[in-house]
């Protein structure tokens, strides 16, 4: 569970990654991929940009992907020459197809969303991504900036986390990556969430007795590699969404989780949408809590 001790904090709070557990593609994948082709067919602009002169880092990356995939994960993608077989939802793909944006073909190949970084003399900016997940941004707004820039939503990160941040990356060798895990709530389990919500209307149906189900607790495994060749940096997020209710037999995560929702700023329930439904969620993680002791 992303909870330190029912501690919140805004912190980088990163791990470091053996490469061999780089992709994680699970029982989802296949239903993942062919969401992302339909968003990429019928919304492309919000779901994948890039600026001239990332080929080379986009590039680097269908490569790392191609051999990933092709040496742990061979069951699931089909490599023959210059095509890319995806057995499993009867789809292929040609290499030459995508020689000006190869990003958004290796967005095509695994659950995960890329995002690359390029350093620069005023920070990293995003330069190129495949987004078909964000959790309430939109890659359209975003493509081009710093990440003092693109973060700036977040209450606290340029005060607290920018020159962290920034320094980190800086520092970021390409013999040791790294994964972190950021997570929200939601009342909605779509994976794709551009858009933050300001109304309050969509969370009058929730109650202290349905919040388990109604509520989704929605995480993100981040990593982060630099590339061995541009020296530019990979940024991937696997998102994951369950129900809170998938809790229920884990009382020390529901106490986590409560004491997490309790500490939080005014400011960062708002950026998160918890404020709407906190007193339900509350209400029910505690109900919930005492009910497991009892069993």
């Amino acid at each position: 569970m992303p909870f330190d001790k029912g501690r919140f904090r805004l912190s980088m709070g990163i791990v470091a990654l053996d490469l061999d557990e780089w992709l994680q593609p699970d029982e989802y994948f296949y239903k993942e991929l062919l969401e992302k082709e339909a968003l990429l067919a019928n919304q492309k602009s919000e779901v994948f940009q890039s600026i001239q002169g990332s080929q080379l880092a986009q590039q680097e990356v269908l490569d790392l992907i191609i051999d990933y995939m092709n040496r742990f994960h061979s069951e699931l993608l089909r490599i023959d020459g210059d095509k890319i077989f995806v057995d499993g939802i009867r789809r292929n793909f040609s290499r030459k197809e995508f020689t000006e944006m190869p990003l958004d073909l290796a967005g095509r190949l695994v659950q995960e969303d890329l995002c690359l970084m390029a350093p620069g003399d005023t920070g990293y900016t995003l330069e190129a991504a495949s987004l078909c997940f964000p959790s309430r941004w939109r890659l359209i707004d975003k493509i081009g900036k710093r990440m003092v820039d693109i973060h700036s939503p977040v209450p606290d990160y340029e005060n607290k986390l920018a020159r962290p941040v920034d320094r980190f990356f800086d520092k970021l060798d390409i013999n040791k990556p790294v994964w972190r895990v950021n997570w929200s709530l939601t009342d909605d389990p779509d994976l794709y969430q551009p858009i933050r919500k300001t109304s309050t209307d969509y969370s009058r149906s929730i109650n202290s007795k349905n919040a388990g189900d109604l509520i989704f607790l929605r995480c993100e495994r981040q990593t982060l590699r630099r590339l061995p060749h541009t020296g530019w940096i990979l940024f991937n997020i696997k998102t994951y969404v369950d129900k809170v209710s998938a809790l229920v037999c884990q009382p020390e995560a529901l106490v986590a989780l409560a004491h997490s929702v309790k500490n939080m700023s005014t400011d960062m329930q708002q950026y998160k949408n918890i404020a709407p439904y906190r007193k339900q969620l509350l209400e029910y993680l505690d109900v919930t809590h005492r009910q497991c002791l009892d069993v």
